[in-house]
Parts: structure tokens; C-alpha cells; sequence
């Protein structure tokens, strides 16, 4: 009845069933922070990094057995070279989760999505958009006070640098996957790139000291869980995604670290106020830098249009 009465059919919100998806796998990546913090007191980073990695990959290449067999140089390149990017990335995050909580880990993460601009900006010559800019300021502004209440100052501890390095590493990772879209297979990709990752993390435990860890299904659990879970969000991800639109499927992306955040929170964080201001900032950094000034005057035109009929 209150539905009815106070609020209009027509000003109800409406999630699709794609949506609906899009929400509940970043629900789950939420989740992903607070068990990875858990599975480093019983695992090295590579190795529970190259286990997560290396059971997402045969997944993916059991699921892409017919595809694989036509795998060409480029696309073995491809894969490897986003393995290579993932690797970085979540071998970085990881590691940090061993210092920082996870509430801290999920909002430096998602700074990616601000650095996506700028790396392309770098490296490929395109500026930012002006909105790209206020986000990427946001969001940066939000990082010092999120990392100054423990840090004691402006400075970065090493918990929260590896993690904003990590986040460096995802951006890169998107920008390549543009890069080689159209041009590849994206399923013969997806698996070597899984598989890379894997084999990238476990080579490096001997350069980095780091010994296979004591049975614990903890990190059993934890790797082959969330590995297997990869597998299938990708799967999900690319059937939602034929029919939400980029922009309104980052705006769910975005509310991924405020998942990280509520668990976190549900398991004992407690963030100062400062902390929390500078999660606000990032979340809105993130939200902004997805606006375009210019997406918002072709969708006024329609609207005016639809009236006019």
C-alpha cells in the first residue's frame, strides 16, 4: 500500500535481472577483502594468489576447451601480458591485506577506476575529460585521509602503497583489455590471462623467500573458492553486460569498496571519521569521473523529444 499511495509506478525503481547480477557480483567482490584478510594468516600472498588464479584459469579453460584449440600467437600474447597486469595487481593487494584492514584495502583499490583516465593520459597521449579530473582529485584527496589517521600524516605506509600500486597494476589491466578487444577471442584470452597470473605468482614465491605455507583449509578454501568464483563471475559479467550500459555498469562497480566497507565493518573495523571522510571522497571521485557532460546532453535531447510524441 505505501508503495502505491506515496510513491508513483512510475518513479519506482527497476533493476533488471542483468542489473540485479551486476549488483550481487559486486556484493561479492565486497566479500573477497575481508576473506583474503583472513587467509594471509595462514598463506603467503603469491601462493594464495597463484592457487586462486590457476583454479580460475582451468576453469575458464575447461569452460573454453573447444575455443582454446584455435588459440593464436596474438591472443596467447594478449593473455600473457594481461596475466602479467593481473598478477601485479592482486599480488600487490594481497600482500598488502597482511597490514591494512580490509575496509582500507577496498576504498584504495577502487581508486583504478579514477586512474584508468590518467594511465591513458600517460601513456596513450588522450586527456582526461574534465570531469575525469575532479574525480581523480577527489579520489586522491579522499586517499590521504583515508591513510592519514594511521600513517600519521600525508605518508603512505607499506600496507597502503602496495595496495595503491595494486591499483596502478588493475588500471593498466583494464586499459589492455581495451587495447586487444575486437581483435581477439575473448574466451581463449580470458583463460590464458587466468592462467598466467597464476603461473606468474607461484614462479615468484622463490624470488621473493616466500615457502609453500602449512596445510590449512583456511587458504584452501579461501584460493579454490574464490578462484572457482572468478570463473563464474566472468561468465556472468559478460552476459550482463550485452545489455547494461558501461556507464551505468561502473556505477554498480562503483559501490564495490561501500560493500568492502560494510563487511569490514560487520567484522570488527572501525575507521576514524577522517578515515570515513576519505572514503566518501574516493566513492564520489569514483562516481564523478564516470560522468560525461556530453552523455548528459544527448540523453536530455531524447527525453525532450519522447515528450514532444
Amino acid at each position: 500500500m505505501l508503495h502505491t499511495t506515496l510513491f508513483p509506478r512510475s518513479m519506482a525503481p527497476r533493476l533488471s535481472r542483468q542489473e540485479l547480477v551486476l549488483i550481487g557480483i559486486t556484493m561479492l567482490w565486497g566479500t573477497t577483502f575481508l576473506i583474503v584478510h583472513e587467509a594471509m594468516r595462514h598463506s603467503g600472498p603469491l601462493f594464495f594468489v597463484g592457487l586462486r588464479f590457476l583454479t580460475a584459469g582451468l576453469l575458464s579453460a575447461l569452460v573454453f576447451r573447444r575455443a582454446l584449440a584455435g588459440l593464436r600467437w596474438r591472443e596467447l600474447r594478449a593473455g600473457m601480458v594481461i596475466g602479467a597486469a593481473i598478477f601485479l595487481g592482486y599480488g600487490l593487494q594481497t600482500a598488502g591485506l597482511q597490514t591494512i584492514s580490509s575496509s582500507k584495502s577496498a576504498f584504495i583499490t577502487a581508486l583504478y577506476v579514477p586512474l584508468v583516465p590518467l594511465l591513458q593520459w600517460v601513456f596513450m597521449r588522450k586527456a582526461p575529460q574534465a570531469m575525469s579530473w575532479v574525480g581523480i582529485t577527489l579520489a586522491f584527496a579522499g586517499l590521504v585521509l583515508l591513510a592519514g589517521p594511521e600513517s600519521g600524516g600525508l605518508g603512505l605506509g607499506l600496507g597502503e602503497l602496495l595496495t595503491l600500486l595494486s591499483a596502478v597494476a588493475i588500471a593498466a589491466e583494464i586499459i589492455l583489455i581495451s587495447r586487444y578487444a575486437g581483435r581477439v577471442d575473448l574466451r581463449r584470452v580470458t583463460a590464458v590471462q587466468l592462467l598466467s597470473a597464476g603461473l606468474l605468482s607461484l614462479l615468484a614465491m622463490p624470488l621473493a623467500g616466500e615457502a609453500v605455507p602449512a596445510f590449512s583449509w583456511v587458504w584452501l578454501a579461501g584460493a579454490v573458492g574464490l578462484g572457482a568464483a572468478s570463473a563464474l563471475i566472468q561468465l556472468a559479467m559478460n552476459w550482463a553486460q550485452q545489455s547494461v550500459s558501461p556507464t551505468r555498469a561502473t556505477i554498480i562497480y562503483a559501490g564495490e569498496p561501500v560493500w568492502g566497507g560494510v563487511v569490514g565493518r560487520l567484522a570488527g573495523d572501525r575507521l576514524p571519521a577522517a578515515a570515513l571522510l576519505g572514503a566518501a571522497l574516493i566513492l564520489t571521485g569514483l562516481v564523478v569521473s564516470e560522468l560525461k557532460p556530453s552523455s548528459w546532453k544527448r540523453r536530455r535531447e531524447p527525453c525532450a523529444a519522447g515528450q514532444a510524441k
